[in-house]
């Protein structure tokens, strides 16, 4: 009787476990609560069937939101991913910039806040799985679309073609990139769900092999996960690859938009890569936003589809440094410095009613409650920061820079610097002798604004809308003209990606003659010439009045554990603010944005040292506030 009934008794057992098996996994595959590490025996990965998503053979649904860790800084990224929990959402997707990870060809990058293996596997540990979106072009008001400026050296380039010079470079880049990627691919035990094929290439779809060739390089890297693209509308069609699923991007949930889904692929689920929860802005422009109530009614109506989502952005951020993009389409318009993009959390990652109102229709939708939201940071008002000292840009030249001599003007990207690459951002001067004045006019070679000088006093400015001046007549014998020219940022999207070399990209006439006989200066700004500047001879007191060009430099003292706070550079006209060495972006007075954001983890107790280089009228102080001002506000149509 008794291995009779030990048997029954293990009968019984095991069914009754079998039992809260099955009940664990039918919780573990809800889509609310499902998470990269409360799952093992991963073998099926992310699937379509029946037009949704499987996820392991069980419906899963995608509740995403975009958040980039490049405008981020490292210390707060665990914070925002909790923050997406505490929304109800289960997928983080991020780009992958390529010109920050291959600043100098050969030469890669995945270290502090490029540490793209640390940044995905902390999704996984706070329960996010990952969509990532590697390009190797990115669109997102980025610098050239995150493809690197050393591409542009080749006269000939094609940028998204198979043109072998950048297929060359696009599959070294992938060799080392899919070394950190494929070993965090679900099937072998990491957060990313899928992959995208390249992006909104429908819009751009110049080339029809391209796509088949960025598909294979993934897949003969080892990519073994589901593969997206993502279009909008207009571009959905010329934007398809096969084998892979697409989605669509849009803000207004037109009639039918959805279901336009279907004429490109059939029984296929329906997903919205980028709905867009904001817009971003640029330079002369107002501050656009996007109606809370608006958006949450949008979403709503998307999931009431039964359609998976991706809200871009979740968390916008900050274009640090030189890296904001540009558009142009009937004119040239650069992006400011803040990438806030009125998201769900603000650029110092603070809630927003988005928030709030976002997490209560994602709480219906799930049925039970989400994590509590964590607490937000303090923010600081250090008050007024004085700038007591100041160096001209040309007391600076013959102290720490070299100039190239050039007969010929030559653009940025194919100066001989940077081992071999050019200069990627930031200002270059270039320098010749003249012998009178006259009609100076730029043939529109100008990129993207130069101020002019004879010697050191200031004429006048070009651009794409002033390509033309007049040089005072002056005593007799040779003087110096000066054309300091700055890159605003390269164009990220639309048509004109190969022409976004900058600086002077040809010939500039003095009276109807090519100027010639350069010296050129290298502006870049990088962290070693800005340390090399705290040493250099010649830092005099700030006078009641001084235009510049210059560097100016103040400290602000801080007792206790610094906290994040924001810039704002009243009375100050256009230029660049660096704290302890971190660039913080551009700033310039015709708005919209008016503050610059600072990180509390860039600043330490005690002295912090504050450098801004000024292109013309220069202010005393700075002030340091709690509250961000973003600009005069205009509603997104």
């Amino acid at each position: 009787m008794w291995p009779c009934g030990g048997r029954r008794q293990r009968r019984l057992g095991g069914a009754a476990l079998l039992l809260v098996l099955l009940w664990l996994l039918l919780r573990r595959f809800n889509w609310s609560e499902l998470t990269p590490l409360g799952l093992w025996g991963r073998t099926l990965g992310l699937q379509t069937e029946n037009s949704q998503f499987l996820l392991e053979g069980m419906p899963f649904r995608i509740f995403g939101g975009s958040m980039h860790y490049f405008r981020v800084p490292r210390e707060y990224w665990e914070d925002r991913m909790l923050k997406m929990r505490a929304c109800g959402l289960n997928t983080l997707t991020t780009y992958v910039p390529w010109n920050l990870h291959e600043k100098e060809r050969g030469k890669f990058d995945f270290s502090k806040n490029l540490d793209l293996r640390a940044f995905l596997s902390l999704a996984a540990k706070n329960g996010l799985w990952v969509i990532l979106r590697p390009g190797p072009y990115i669109c997102s008001e980025w610098d050239l679309g995150g493809l690197p400026s050393w591409l542009l050296q080749d006269p000939e380039m094609q940028l998204r073609t198979t043109y072998k010079g950048f297929t060359e470079a696009v599959d070294a880049y992938f060799d080392r990139l899919m070394r950190v990627v494929v070993p965090l691919q679900y099937k072998k035990g990491g957060p990313i769900i899928a992959v995208q094929v390249e992006n909104e290439y429908g819009s751009y779809a110049k080339d029809p092999n391209y796509m088949t060739y960025v598909k294979m390089a993934l897949l003969n890297r080892g990519i073994v996960e589901l593969l997206m693209t993502s279009d909008n509308k207009n571009g959905l069609s010329f934007g398809l690859v096969e084998g892979a699923l697409a989605t669509v991007n849009f803000q207004k949930l037109e009639p039918g938009l959805l279901k336009y889904l279907d004429t490109v692929q059939k029984d296929q689920p329906k997903m919205v890569m980028e709905y867009w929860t904001g817009w971003f802005d640029n330079w002369g422009g107002p501050h656009y936003v996007f109606d809370a109530d608006e958006m949450v009614n949008t979403v709503a109506s998307i999931l009431k589809t039964g359609a998976s989502i991706n809200l871009y952005m979740f968390h916008g951020g900050t274009n640090f440094g030189f890296m904001s993009g540009a558009l142009e389409a009937d004119e040239y318009k650069s992006d400011v410095t803040s990438y806030d993009y009125d998201a769900v959390l603000t650029e110092a990652g603070d809630y927003t009613s988005k928030f709030f109102k976002l997490r209560q229709l994602f709480s219906m939708v799930i049925g039970q409650p989400l994590p509590l939201p964590p607490m937000i940071e303090s923010k600081a008002s250090y008050g007024a920061i004085l700038l007591h000292q100041y160096i001209s840009l040309w007391d600076v030249l013959p102290a720490l820079l070299q100039p190239i001599k050039s007969e010929f003007p030559v653009n940025m990207e194919n100066l001989p610097l940077n081992a071999s690459v050019g200069q990627p951002y930031g200002y270059v001067l270039y320098e010749t002798v003249i012998f009178g004045g006259g009609h100076l006019h730029t043939r529109d070679h100008v990129r993207d604004r130069a101020q002019v000088f004879v010697n050191t006093v200031y004429v006048g400015e070009l651009d794409y809308n002033t390509v033309e001046l007049s040089i005072p007549e002056g005593q007799q014998g040779f003087r110096q003209l000066r054309l300091l020219v700055e890159n605003r940022g390269r164009v990220n999207y639309g048509l004109a990606l190969n022409e976004q070399r900058k600086g002077l990209i040809g010939d500039v006439f003095l009276n109807k003659t090519p100027l010639r006989n350069f010296k050129i200066y290298s502006l870049e700004m990088k962290p070693s010439f800005m340390k090399s500047l705290q040493h250099v001879s010649g830092w005099s007191t700030v006078p009641d009045y001084f235009v510049g060009p210059a560097f100016f430099r103040g400290r602000l003292w801080i007792e206790q554990q610094p906290q994040d706070t924001f810039l704002k550079l009243q009375g100050w006209e256009k230029g660049v603010v660096f704290v302890n060495g971190q660039n913080l972006g551009r700033y310039w007075k015709i708005g919209p944005q008016e503050t610059l954001y600072l990180p509390g983890p860039w600043l330490r107790r005690g002295g912090n040292e504050i450098v801004i280089f000024e292109e013309r009228t220069a202010g005393r102080i700075i002030q340091s506030m709690d509250i961000p001002y973003l600009g005069r506000t205009q509603y997104v149509d």
